[in-house]
């Protein structure tokens, strides 16, 4: 009867878990580039029936959600018109610097200049960095397809580099937007010339609101559901109790 109860138990976090996920993708429903959490579930172990079950029937131990990666599809193109916005069309990132030296991956492309005039996305500077220089309108500035930054009239004042990795579904987020690269994912590299940039859109959130909220309906009852089996569970103990008695 414990078996139950456990099973249940392990189904509710299951769902909460799925619903934590869920409550991410609402809260970053207008986040550029922002990927929406993929939940799946599996089996726990499996054991043999107890004393007086069945022969060759198996108990299983409940399920557990496990993360499978980002979205991809259903994102859209905004229209900004700020010259320092890109949108990467493709499946590359754009590669930053954090205050720890390390680097992260992402596919904000709503760049800014911070006080040293480079170029800056999700806060943090490009890597490898790409500087405005001084006396350069940022707002006459042309970034071309492939990344090549150009002055008025044409002159290259710098890169944006686009970076891409083996398996992006398994990169790891951070927060703040940012991935970094797993053994799973394998290591960033330089990205092929299918991926390319937009200047003046910038990459919606592929979240569908609706879809989104149509799940967190469908996982909220199922909680309900492996809750209430825990009840039924905690009420057959009872009665199974006062038999004894």
């Amino acid at each position: 009867m414990l078996e139950g109860m456990y099973s249940a138990a392990a189904g509710m976090a299951a769902q909460q878990q799925r619903l934590d996920a869920l409550s991410n993708d609402v809260a970053n429903v207008g986040t550029v580039g922002y990927r929406r959490q993929r939940i799946a579930f599996r089996d726990l172990v499996y054991s043999p029936s107890g004393p007086g079950g069945q022969a060759g029937v198996m108990e299983g131990a409940g399920a557990a959600a496990v993360t499978i990666g980002r979205g991809g599809a259903g994102a859209t193109y905004k229209s900004t018109g700020a010259p320092l916005d890109v949108a990467i069309e493709g499946d590359a990132y754009l590669q930053v610097r954090r205050p720890d030296g390390t680097t992260a991956l992402t596919r904000n492309g709503a760049l800014t200049l911070d006080v040293n005039r480079r170029l800056l996305a999700d806060g943090l500077p490009l890597q490898p960095p790409v500087r405005i220089p001084d006396g350069v309108d940022e707002r006459q500035v042309t970034i071309a397809p492939d990344g090549r930054v150009l002055a008025e009239g044409g002159r290259q004042i710098g890169r944006i580099t686009l970076f891409s990795v083996r398996a992006s579904d398994r990169l790891m987020p951070v927060g703040g937007n940012l991935f970094v690269t797993t053994d799973a994912s394998g290591p960033a590299t330089r990205a092929g010339a299918d991926a390319t940039l937009r200047q003046g859109v910038v990459e919606s959130s592929d979240v569908d609101l609706g879809d989104v909220m149509a799940d967190m309906i469908v996982t909220q009852r199922a909680y309900q559901l492996a809750s209430r089996a825990i009840s039924t569970q905690d009420e057959m103990a009872q009665i199974a109790n006062g038999v004894k008695r």
